[in-house]
């Protein structure tokens, strides 16, 4: 019998199990996976790891209560065991009164899996994770002026997720994914400066050549070496895309479900408002074609689709699952995320901000003074009143080019009025789950020496 069948049968029995122990409705979720990883530093292996895995989450409902246990141990004792302690906790848990599983009208009915093609055929193998780590921190370590390295490593994973509930839903998809990273280091003694390059896909034919990596990371190194402080001021901001995209993170924060039926959230006002300026619209798209974070379905079952959350700067959706959507009296928005040992919340899928019509290296020349910030330090965000302060670094702009680097800064400032400002180049790549391009913010605060 093939596995996903499996799997599936497995899932309904144990459905049968709980419903006939006492619950009134259950889902299940079943998460197995294999990882591949290796690691080098200094010419030598450090890392060769395989793992595999799987754990089997089961949620029981009676009445308005419930719980949620897991196990990776899937023998008949086990699954027995397993609903009688999920129905023991449900029965004494505190009354929900917007728990439940979704209505059969809500589910996902129809959907191409292949289309979205989330799954590379086979396993990357061993010698080519390792060739990948090896010429990557070769290339790196053979720039002049790199004087040490933090190690490159390389990785491969496929993991698949099956979805069944007393609802009717039941089905399965698989998703792979590959990596190359690699840090090194520029310098000696207290001046020493250290900077990484990374790439990540769902085909690890769609990874740049590691080589070209290793090169980038000992580039932005040296560029790094010999940092200035700044004095304290107030210019604009230029956001490198490797930390643009926190930006858009900050807005998903924002506007998640669960936090506006809390009341915890700047924009808790703004519905169908606008937010940003006209010229920005924000993406979340679950069916993006080798997405890193795409998904047939949500982890409710529900119906997923492509949404603009932000269009022409306006605030058009709150991110929900089933209970968040109840709790504001809305539909959820097919957004629920969650593991075998959780219960489900609101997440973002493939999350973006649509690419602006100026380059990046127009922007910079546009800047008379400001900061090009490539690199954040810790956090320090406050999601009910918006005030943003968060350390930096980067390179200083002067008359439109690059100066000098710069570091031990601190950006400040509220994302309100960010929000407001942001100006984005044309340069959207699609490198991880969040993505943006280089953005400008006009407006903060640099607190500096």
């Amino acid at each position: 019998m093939p596995k996903t069948e499996m799997t599936l049968d497995r899932i309904n029995d144990l459905l049968a199990r709980a419903k006939k122990a006492g619950a009134d409705d259950a889902d299940a979720v079943y998460v197995e996976g294999t990882s591949l990883s290796v690691a080098q530093r200094l010419g030598k292996l450090e890392k060769l790891e395989r793992s595999e895995g799987a754990d089997l989450g089961l949620r029981v409902l009676i009445g308005k209560k419930q719980a949620v246990v897991s196990s990776s141990d899937t023998s008949d004792s086990a699954l027995n065991e397993l609903v009688e302690r999920c129905v023991a906790m449900a029965k004494n848990a505190l009354d929900d009164p917007f728990c439940g599983i979704a209505d059969p009208s809500e589910l996902a009915k129809t959907f191409d899996i292949d289309g979205l093609e989330l799954c590379e055929p086979g396993e990357v193998a061993q010698d080519k994770l390792i060739s990948w780590a090896q010429a990557c921190e070769e290339a790196a370590r053979s720039v002049e002026g790199i004087t040490n390295s933090e190690g490159a490593d390389a990785g491969w994973g496929r993991h698949q997720i099956t979805l069944a509930a007393t609802n009717g839903f039941a089905n399965s998809y698989a998703g792979s994914g590959s990596h190359i990273s690699v840090s090194v280091l520029a310098g000696t003694g207290t001046g020493m400066e250290r900077d990484y390059d990374y790439d990540s896909a769902v085909f690890s034919t769609d990874l740049r050549d590691p080589a070209d990596i290793g090169r980038m990371a000992a580039e932005k190194t040296l560029r790094r070496l010999n940092p200035r402080k700044i004095k304290s001021m107030q210019v604009p901001i230029i956001m490198d895309p490797r930390v643009s995209a926190s930006i858009v993170g900050h807005l998903s924060g924002a506007i998640n479900g669960a936090g506006i039926a809390r009341g915890t959230s700047f924009l808790i006002n703004m519905m169908d408002k606008e937010i940003f300026g006209p010229n920005i619209t924000i993406v979340d798209d679950p069916h993006r074609k080798r997405g890193l974070r795409s998904k047939p379905f949500d982890a409710e079952g529900v119906a997923n689709m492509k949404r603009n959350l932000v269009e022409s700067g306006v605030l058009k959706t709150w991110i929900m699952d089933l209970r968040s959507a109840r709790q504001l009296g809305l539909k959820s928005t097919g957004n629920a995320s969650r593991g075998a040992g959780s219960l489900p919340g609101p997440s973002t899928t493939n999350l973006y901000m649509e690419p602006g019509t100026i380059s990046p290296a127009d922007m910079i020349r546009d800047v008379k003074q400001g900061l090009y910030v490539t690199e954040m330090i810790g956090s320090s965000v406050n999601g009910v009143t918006g005030d943003y302060s968060r350390g930096a670094s980067g390179y200083w702009i002067e008359n439109g080019e690059l100066a000098y680097p710069v570091s031990e800064i601190t950006v400040a400032g509220n994302l309100k009025e960010m929000f407001k400002s942001v100006t984005p180049a044309n340069d959207l790549t699609f490198k991880y789950g969040t993505n943006a391009p280089t953005l400008r913010i006009d407006g903060l605060t640099i607190a500096g020496q």
